[in-house]
């Protein structure tokens, strides 16, 4: 009869008997009978501690190398790490530079500044005017992001093959402000941004701010923002600064993400320009200048100034644009 019901996953005859036997002295339960089983000895505390311990000693140890050095399983391993001790094992960060102690708590201060500032003066943030130099390259290959197309799932995966930057480039240097672009232009072919070069641009800086900006009737009016490059912060620059009266706001050192041409103007250039080709420096130039003035003043005033006003002493404002992305750091340094 068992057979007929269950066919194959019937159980065997020895067990069938064994089973009538437990429910003829009284068994009413089907369920099998617990078992201690063998103790776990590799699953234990102090199993866990001496892998804490090792892993504290050092954090690049495998698997692997824990599981043959206290001779238990992989998989016992792999268990504690993950379930126990609640690790994971990433790779590290790239940053460009890992900061000092000095550089960490400069920082801080500068965003401490910068911070009371916009809160005590409205007009601070829109008397900046900040610039930096870049290339743009004649051929940039597209980022992965760019790059993903829509497939059936009978069609074959698309492939690229692997480029680089072409060696064609330009050195472009911007400057702006809330309002828009104030001034840009492109380095000549060979030339290199040294102190003389910097000086030169400042002073065609300078002309333009006269121009496009009239309410900056004195120079000290407007401030100026540049990163710690060796060209922009030598000696005879900070001379011309001040001797024109020009002021500069503090830029904390290997900061990019506090420079707005480095998180906001410059991707927003870039972007549209990768995975295109051009032949020459000039036409490098023409389409450059292009998706410069393609950045409209609502771009920079909504992006980059507009809702430094709404946040409250050090918070961070909710809704993450460009100009945020700016104070957020400074937030995050604060606390």
């Amino acid at each position: 009869m068992l057979l007929l019901a269950y066919e194959d996953e019937t159980m065997s005859r020895a067990r069938v008997f064994e089973w009538f036997k437990r429910f003829k002295d009284g068994r009413t339960t089907v369920k099998s009978d617990e078992r201690e089983g063998r103790p776990s000895t590799s699953r234990n505390e102090e199993m866990i501690q001496k892998i804490r311990t090792a892993i504290r000693g050092n954090r690049r140890l495998t698997i692997m190398e824990l599981s043959n050095e206290f001779q238990i399983s992989f998989r016992s391993v792999q268990t504690i790490l993950t379930t126990d001790l609640d690790m994971r094992r990433v790779a590290a960060k790239f940053l460009p530079k890992l900061l000092s102690g000095e550089q960490k708590e400069n920082r801080k201060q500068i965003a401490t500044d910068l911070l009371e500032c916009s809160e005590s003066d409205d007009f601070f943030l829109k008397s900046i005017i900040t610039g930096d130099e870049t290339w743009v390259y004649g051929y940039d290959p597209e980022t992965k992001v760019q790059s993903p197309q829509w497939k059936t799932p009978d069609s074959p995966r698309p492939k690229k093959a692997r480029q680089v930057r072409s060696q064609v480039k330009v050195m472009l240097t911007v400057f702006f402000d809330y309002q828009g672009v104030v001034h840009h232009e492109y380095a000549p072919k060979g030339q290199t941004i040294t102190k003389e070069y910097y000086i030169d641009v400042l002073r065609r800086l300078r002309d333009a701010v006269r121009r496009k900006r009239p309410e900056f009737k004195e120079s000290g009016s407007w401030k100026l923002h540049h990163d710690n490059a060796p060209a922009h912060s030598a000696h005879v620059v900070q001379q011309f600064l001040a001797k024109h009266g020009i002021p500069v706001v503090s830029q904390p050192p290997y900061s990019p993400d506090l420079a707005p041409c480095d998180f906001f103007l410059f991707p927003k250039i870039k972007v549209a320009l990768k995975g295109k080709r051009f032949q020459d420096v000039d036409e490098i130039k023409q389409n450059a200048t292009e998706q410069l003035r393609g950045v409209s003043k609502n771009d920079f005033h909504r992006d980059v100034f507009s809702e430094m006003r709404n946040r409250q002493s050090t918070d961070i404002l909710t809704k993450p644009t460009a100009w945020t992305r700016f104070q957020e750091p400074l937030g995050e340094v604060l606390k």
